[in-house]
């Protein structure tokens, strides 16, 4: 029977412990947004690759003639 009193006592503590853990993660703002971090996954964050110049717009663009280098 002694085991019984213990068992409602550890069963009294654990939902007070999770009535207190709700609690604190509503305080925290733990359940303000719950849809944007499952669709971040779905982001792509690789930026594009930057184009190339080629040997011909190099070329032009360093020309010491042209309107830019003035």
């Amino acid at each position: 029977m002694v085991i019984v009193y213990a068992l409602v006592m550890l069963s009294v503590v654990l939902v007070g412990f999770s009535v207190w853990a709700f609690f604190w993660a509503v305080r925290n703002h733990q359940f303000d947004d719950l849809d944007t971090p499952a669709f971040s996954i779905l982001e792509d964050d690789d930026a594009p690759p930057a184009p190339q110049a080629t040997k011909k717009t190099a070329a032009v663009t360093n020309h010491p003639d042209s309107a830019d280098s003035l």
